[in-house]
């Protein structure tokens, strides 16, 4: 052995102590590393532990099941989370996964009582570290309410993800199992850190205020129209296009009762005359939500009718029937004078479900109820 090679030898055992104290400050790990270089490596990847992923099952599409009564019928919230789980190939690579079953409906029979029991499993999960990001298979019906929900009664750097599908499983080329593999590697990648609340489907990555479906049967039927997808994801990576958030969120409270404050969606047509409005009034709702024509107008017979709402104490909102575009205050319609507050770009079924999260909160002020439409990005 000459010079040269024992000096080389010296200079890498060297190189492995310095290295193997950096990553874990003791003299016996230095010691093991320099005499076995391999091991560095294999304590390494030993101490990033595998990402630990709550499913969360509520039912829809994805937990369907066909049916013959006609080519492309099918019966939402048959299978299992656990069952769900199981049929995705791969998936237990992604992480540790456990699943617990929600409920088991259609999303077209969402409640507030289900959004409830999902809020509290998830600040329960992340309290008491029982996971890493909770995954929620939802149908698509209202999967955008149940994410808008989440985003603003939860605050966590831990990611919640939202999916469901367009088709059922047995059908043919169904898109559940995709991307439930999808949902559960965005949960469980660090870029989803201080994100929040997210939405996949169909290899993106939407968020909650934006995100709406755009098409009733079309695998491609979700779409961010005022702002994009933030992201895009395939079984082999995530990436993000847009910045986490910098700054922390406006969360609200859940009430006491399982149960938000009636707020009514009146829709604009042609020929409107106000007895929607009016029986919206009777009924007792505590808000009313437009959606209305074009930028968010109505005739002078609805707009009199909302007149008398607002005059009766309740939180009018005008939004739009039409799917991009935002509704600005005081453009055809006074706002000020009216005393109306004007939804920018949620659309109706957005606004109507903030406005119940701020009434049920008692914000009740006009101002701070547009300033918080506002805010709320």
């Amino acid at each position: 052995m000459n010079i040269k090679t024992v000096v080389q030898d010296a200079m890498l055992i060297a190189g492995l102590v310095v290295s193997a104290s950096a990553l874990n400050g003791t003299s016996a790990w230095a010691a093991d590393a320099a005499q076995n270089g391999t091991m560095i490596a294999a304590k390494t990847t030993s101490a990033a532990a595998t990402p630990r992923i709550l499913v969360l099952a509520t039912g829809g599409t994805i937990s369907g099941t066909a049916d013959p009564r006609s080519a492309i019928g099918y019966n939402s919230g048959n299978v299992l989370g656990q069952d769900l789980v199981r049929g995705v190939p791969g998936i237990e690579k992604l992480a540790n996964i456990s699943a617990e079953q929600i409920s088991n409906v259609g999303s077209q029979d969402m409640s507030d009582k289900i959004w409830f029991q999902l809020a509290h499993r998830i600040r329960e999960a992340f309290d008491r570290n029982e996971a890493d990001g909770v995954v929620i298979t939802h149908g698509t019906d209202t999967v955008e309410e149940t994410a808008f929900f989440l985003h603003n009664v939860l605050r966590s750097d831990k990611p919640v993800v939202l999916v469901g599908s367009m088709r059922p499983g047995g059908a043919t080329s169904a898109d559940g199992p995709g991307n439930l593999y999808e949902a559960v590697e965005v949960a469980a990648s660090p870029k989803s850190q201080g994100r929040g609340v997210l939405v996949v489907m169909n290899d993106q990555i939407h968020g909650p205020r934006w995100i709406t479906k755009t098409n009733t049967t079309a695998v491609q039927a979700f779409a961010s129209p005022n702002a994009g997808a933030i992201g895009y994801v395939d079984p082999a990576s995530v990436r993000f296009v847009t910045p986490p958030p910098q700054s922390a969120r406006n969360v609200l409270g859940l009430p006491t009762s399982d149960q938000l404050p009636r707020v009514e969606i009146v829709y604009a047509h042609s020929n409107m005359d106000g007895r929607q409005i009016d029986h919206a009034i009777s009924d007792g709702a505590k808000g009313i939500v437009l959606a209305g024509e074009g930028d968010g107008d109505a005739s002078k017979e609805a707009l009199a009718a909302l007149d008398r709402a607002a005059k009766n104490g309740i939180i009018v909102v005008r939004s739009t029937r039409v799917m991009s575009g935002f509704v600005n205050r005081n453009v055809e319609v006074d706002d000020d004078r009216r005393g109306f507050v004007v939804s920018l770009d949620m659309n109706p079924q957005k606004a109507r479900l903030f406005t119940q999260l701020l009434i049920a909160n008692g914000v009740t002020d006009l101002g701070k109820i547009q300033q918080a439409f506002s805010d709320t990005w």
